[in-house]
């Protein structure tokens, strides 16, 4: 698995139950996050490799050195122990789908 940003490849953007049958089908468990405008995570890593797929809203994630901004349909993974932070300017909803 390897840091990267996925653009929806098309126009119309796919609901919760897609996304979540598709984090399944790539051996992710995942859960709904919800991000009010403004929100701020300082770096931090985790000791398993997520995949999150935004709903609707907008979140940027910074990750050595480049922020990968993303929007509904965006998918973003993130390998284990890679130090990111994440903020908001108009709120996010998204899903975080975590792998051992």
């Amino acid at each position: 698995m390897k840091l990267e940003r996925i653009p929806w490849p098309e126009a119309d953007v796919p609901g919760e139950p897609l996304l979540k049958q598709r984090l399944a089908a790539d051996g992710f468990e995942s859960f709904v996050w919800r991000d009010e405008p403004g929100s701020d995570y300082q770096p931090h890593a985790h000791d398993h490799d997520e995949s999150l797929w935004v709903i609707e809203g907008e979140i940027v994630f910074g990750a050595g050195g480049a922020d990968y901004r993303l929007g509904p349909g965006d998918r973003l993974m993130l390998p284990r122990g890679t130090v990111h932070t994440a903020r908001t300017t108009r709120g996010a909803t998204y899903l975080i789908g975590q792998r051992r």
